[in-house]
């Protein structure tokens, strides 16, 4: 979900990219975003991305079994490309037809992305130490059930 409208409420033209970059970021990785893992960080899979980025080491995000049949110039491009449509601001964000282009033409160049939303480490509680050392998010949910007369 995008951050505007996540937080604000607010839906633009540039809310599909931000869901877009899930998609692009979901088949380079082979991972999902929802209860990624990862043994040095407690960072979600656009965090992790965004980290290996700013490292240099974007390349290690990409799933191990199809990283033979790549061509590393795209997969960077892609990765590239998915970190832009995840910018905080709207207006740093490329419109789906500009996206597009970027992924269909290496001539267009890119500008460099600026940090994504939800980029901070996400908080877990610990809710059995007896249960493998495995760490989960508390989340309560209350249900009404309305029933006719």
């Amino acid at each position: 979900m995008a951050p505007e409208y996540a937080i604000d409420g607010l839906f633009s033209v540039k809310s599909d990219v931000f869901s877009f970059r899930v998609l692009v970021l979901k088949i380079v990785s082979g991972k999902k975003n929802k209860g990624f893992e990862h043994r040095s960080h407690n960072l979600s899979l656009l965090g992790h991305a965004w980290k290996l980025w700013k490292e240099g080491t974007a390349l290690n995000l990409i799933d191990t079994s199809i990283e033979d049949s790549l061509q590393t110039s795209e997969v960077l491009r892609c990765i590239h490309v998915g970190l832009l449509c995840v910018q905080q601001r709207p207006d740093d964000k490329p419109n789906m037809p500009y996206v597009v282009l970027m992924l269909s033409s290496e001539t267009v160049s890119l500008p460099q992305p600026n940090q994504p939303s939800f980029y901070n480490e996400r908080s877990l509680v610990e809710v059995d130490s007896s249960s493998s050392g495995k760490m989960f998010s508390s989340n309560e949910i209350t249900f009404t059930s309305i029933q006719g007369r």
